[in-house]
């Protein structure tokens, strides 16, 4: 547990991460994700509870517990003049365990950048960097603080080869994040948290199985539906209404569809666009708290 005064961050996390497994903490914006890392990090100490990582305890095993850890914040500022070789020659030099920064500069494709000044990179370099210094000593787990917030999508999929390489070597990585797609394409489980609690915890496709037998059918139409109109389709089982869109959820989709398009013709409204899909780690967000990832 944790409060910042009256705000009470964490109420209810508790987890376990197997050594060589990707675990991901997918939620909002202020649900407690970065709260629970940096106290996993010891960056803070909890109100109340425990923390272990690779069975030390962060707030009280001093360098022994840095040995072990490598971090990602979400945010990484470094001396603007500081060139990229010198500052992982910097960090290494912190640690009685390490990687050759010549290595490190090879792999995360800095090298032709080995000379460049830290205020001179892209935001995708940055990140590279960032993922480089937090390996400089090896560590047994890699915290990854949303790596990617903020970088395009293009430097998004890098930086996800660079994980899924990581996760192909056992590392073990807790990484939070508040993108669907990331969770699902890097993350052995997951456990979705909302307002300081875990409210699901599991593999992405034991997850997605508590929607199973439903079918997503997102509809945008000319007109508002009449209040309540779309839950009485036959096949619905829920209905909400998320940026401009109707999504339905339904056991039957090919007869809501054949529903749906009746009561539009009998409303006189028009059908805009509709998809159909599985359903998503999002929509289990939305069925266990009412609001999107985003909101």
């Amino acid at each position: 547990m944790k409060n910042y005064n009256d705000v009470r961050a964490l109420r209810g996390v508790s987890f376990e991460v197997a050594e060589g497994e990707v675990f991901g903490l997918l939620g909002p914006n202020g649900a407690g994700k970065t709260t629970t890392v940096e106290i996993l990090e010891g960056l803070r100490s909890p109100d109340s509870g425990f923390a272990r990582v690779a069975g030390l305890d962060p707030e009280e095993a001093g360098m022994a517990f840095k040995e072990k850890i490598g971090a990602v914040l979400q945010s990484t500022a470094l001396p603007e003049k500081l060139k990229v070789i010198e500052a992982l020659e910097l960090f290494s030099g912190f640690y009685g365990r390490r990687t050759d920064p010549e290595v490190l500069l090879k792999r995360f494709q800095l090298d032709e950048k080995r000379n460049a000044f830290y205020g001179t990179l892209s935001g995708g370099q940055k990140q590279r960097l960032a993922l480089a210094l937090a390996l400089v000593n090896d560590p047994m787990v890699l915290f990854l603080d949303e790596p990617t917030a903020g970088l395009d999508p293009q430097v998004r999929r890098e930086i996800y080869d660079i994980i899924e390489a990581l996760r192909r070597e056992k590392k073990t990585i807790l990484l939070t994040t508040h993108y669907i797609e990331e969770a699902e394409r890097l993350c052995d489980r997951v456990a979705i948290v909302d307002s300081g609690q875990v409210i699901a915890m599991g593999t992405p496709r034991e997850l997605k199985q508590t929607s199973a037998g439903t079918t997503r059918v997102s509809v945008r139409l000319a007109n508002p539906a009449a209040n309540g109109s779309l839950r009485q389709l036959e096949g619905v089982t829920d209905v909400r209404e998320l940026d401009g869109a109707y999504v339905l959820h339904s056991t039957q989709p090919p007869r809501t569809i054949v529903a749906l398009v009746k009561q539009l013709e009998a409303e006189n409204n028009q059908l805009e666009s509709l998809e159909i899909a599985s359903p998503s780690l999002e929509d289990v967000f939305i069925e266990l708290t009412g609001r999107r990832l985003r909101d």
